[in-house]
């Protein structure tokens, strides 16, 4: 047991290294974000620091990935994902990928009238596909108004003025997928 306990605290020093450089973090940066000494950092990736919970926790939510990722924990028996929904804007989000700062791909549930009656489009970095599962989504993208049906699929480039809602009959379920910085900060555009 105390072998095994060891393998596994030896392995995440070269996994918190691998997060880090793929996502193109210095340890100055990530020492900013944590709160956590750049040398304490650096042991910790070379493994001349034991990692502790107190230490491991920060490093998780600076890199947005569950602490069992960084320890590799061994398998429960039990191969489910528990996906934890929250809600965006009045939107049920059920996440359906784990690792951030990638592709990002969500199931969507939006209730009737979701978005409203103003069409206000917003730009921001990313790219977006959505495929209707059921109910009817309405897509303004640019000049472009669109109403898509169950079955059907939009991608776009979302520097191009957008807006989506529901507008009914009843509830809408969408699958998203947000490509890279899909998710940053919405600017709002000029709608013509």
């Amino acid at each position: 047991m105390e072998s095994e306990l060891d393998d596994v605290l030896e392995a995440v020093g070269p996994r918190l290294r691998a997060l880090r450089l793929e996502r193109g973090t210095t340890l100055t940066q990530l020492s900013e974000t944590t709160g956590i000494s750049v040398s304490t950092l650096s042991r910790l990736e070379s493994g001349q620091r034991r990692p502790t919970l107190e230490l491991l926790l920060p490093l998780a939510r600076a890199h947005q990935v569950q602490l069992d990722e960084l320890v590799d924990a061994p398998p429960t028996g039990d191969p489910r994902i528990h996906a934890k929904p929250f809600k965006r804007r009045g939107a049920t989000m059920i996440p359906l990928s784990r690792r951030p700062g990638g592709l990002q791909a969500f199931k969507q549930i939006v209730p009737e009238g979701w978005g409203g009656d103003n069409v206000e489009q917003r730009v921001h970095e990313g790219y977006d596909w959505i495929y209707v599962l059921s109910g009817r989504i309405r897509l303004v993208l640019g000049d472009q108004d669109f109403f898509l049906q169950e079955g059907e699929v939009a991608e776009f480039d979302t520097r191009v003025p957008h807006w989506f809602g529901n507008p009914g009959p009843g509830p809408a379920e969408m699958l998203c997928l947000y490509g890279p910085q899909g998710e940053r900060l919405h600017v709002r555009a000029r709608s013509k």
